[in-house]
């Protein structure tokens, strides 16, 4: 059975919307944030001490958008993921990874220089400049769904995924106000799912059964 290790609302929650989208058994282990340092037997499991952490029999993976790639493809073929033969295919690839390189990393740095740094290492001019950033890039993503319910192949892929956790994110951030609007109604759109509402539900009630902070890994102080 696949394994995911998880924080609440942190990049993990990507696998596991999809995991809820694909309606695969899986096994939920949800640890506090961040696990490198509650968490330290976690380090034989990852090195690195991050999350998310997907095991699948021999396969072991540490980035949320290949773990999105690798479960669509292999469970969801011509559905959530697109094939190689669809023209669809390129601009898949893009958004899949755009939503963790060009909306998901600048909002790390507004999350570290904004609350996870010493008050002293806090540096307001970084958060500010890559929170308008971030809001800069949505112009591009504002355009492509003018027209278009998703991001690709006339249907939800993957892709909505990756870049929903970043509007996720963004709503923990509060940013989701200044949205414009058809990435508004997208990211409205989004958490109508079912999928998804049933991994909001999954994650907090896993965190309450399994003794772990029910507190959203954006939403740790220290």
């Amino acid at each position: 059975m696949i394994q995911l290790f998880h924080c609440i609302s942190a990049r993990s929650f990507r696998p596991l919307w999809l995991l809820e989208e694909l309606g695969l058994p899986y096994e939920l282990h949800v640890l506090p944030f961040p696990p490198r340092v509650h968490r330290k037997d976690f380090l034989a499991l990852n090195p690195l001490g991050t999350i998310p952490l997907l095991v699948d029999g021999q396969t072991r993976m540490s980035e949320s958008a290949a773990m999105c790639q690798y479960l669509a493809a292999r469970h969801s073929p011509g559905q959530l993921d697109v094939a190689v033969n669809e023209d669809a295919y390129g601009d898949y690839l893009n958004y899949l990874h755009f939503g963790e390189a060009t909306l998901t990393f600048p909002q790390t740095l507004v999350l570290r220089y904004s609350y996870f740094e010493p008050e002293a290492r806090r540096q307001p001019q970084v958060t500010q400049d890559y929170a308008k950033w971030f809001l800069a890039r949505l112009k591009t993503l504002d355009a492509r769904l003018a027209d278009k319910p998703y991001l690709c192949a006339g249907r939800f892929t993957a892709a909505d995924v990756s870049v929903g956790y970043a509007l996720l994110l963004a709503q923990h951030l509060g940013l989701s106000a200044q949205f414009p609007d058809h990435v508004a109604a997208y990211w409205a759109r989004l958490q109508e799912r079912s999928a998804y509402q049933q991994a909001q539900a999954v994650q907090w009630q896993a965190a309450k059964e399994q003794g772990a902070p029910e507190v959203a890994a954006p939403d740790m102080r220290p």
